[in-house]
């Protein structure tokens, strides 16, 4: 499994230092956000694997935060908190948080609780691979096993991009994937003249999965944030 991304959300500087450099030393990549705001923009561009976060914000508490997020990813929550009654612990997990560690922490057992998350987001990969070789939506299969992707059984034949776009929004069916997020895993950057690649690359896709061009079936554009791909029974 390639080296996980974990989102901070974290304002007192010496606590986040400390935990991006335990990071860094166990070679995790790692974003860094001081406040909800800020947490919610990341988490919604950049999809980290997992995330790690206080519930003490300058701006919002963090279960407002923890909601927020759990209205689109299921992405694994670690608190790490001062807060260290039932009350709040049980609020946090209740709202969606998985796990939760009170400050002060040792370094080690941060390590320790990543550890086990990682080995579950890895059981989950692994069951998902298993069961999920074949992707069907309406008209439309995906064999990811063999690179080949079909529309009413016959085979159509994708451009390398075109496939990997088609696969990155398959595999996040019903999400609305941001541009940002979409560019990063295509082309590994994000700069904003990418987004006329990505359009034209988008509109060559769609040429050849949908019937009607201002009535999609499949991929819904969300003007200025990104794509989703449809269920079949979704309504436009």
């Amino acid at each position: 499994m390639n080296k996980l991304t974990i989102l901070v959300i974290e304002d007192d500087v010496s606590v986040r230092n400390l935990i991006t450099t335990t990071l860094k030393a166990h070679d995790y990549r790692y974003l860094t956000a001081k406040n909800g705001e800020t947490a919610i923009l990341e988490a919604s561009s950049h999809n980290p694997d997992i995330i790690l976060m206080d519930l003490g914000l300058p701006d919002l508490d963090g279960i407002e935060v923890i909601k927020k997020i759990r209205t689109w990813s299921h992405v694994p929550i670690i608190v790490i908190s001062a807060r260290s009654e039932d009350a709040d612990k049980i609020d946090a997990l209740d709202e969606g948080a998985d796990d939760y560690l009170t400050k002060p922490f040792s370094v080690e057992e941060l390590l320790a609780r990543l550890r086990v998350t990682q080995r579950r987001l890895l059981m989950m990969q692994n069951e998902k691979h298993m069961q999920c070789s074949v992707f069907e939506n309406g008209s439309l299969t995906i064999d990811y096993a063999a690179g080949c992707v079909y529309l009413n059984n016959k085979e159509l034949h994708l451009t390398p991009i075109e496939y990997k776009l088609l696969c990155l929004l398959s595999q996040n069916v019903g999400k609305v994937l941001t541009h940002t997020f979409i560019m990063q895993n295509i082309w590994g950057s994000s700069w904003d003249n990418d987004i006329a690649s990505l359009r034209v690359f988008m509109a060559t896709l769609r040429k050849k999965i949908e019937k009607k061009s201002n009535s999609p079936q499949y991929i819904q554009t969300h003007i200025g944030v990104g794509y989703r791909m449809l269920k079949v029974e979704d309504e436009i």
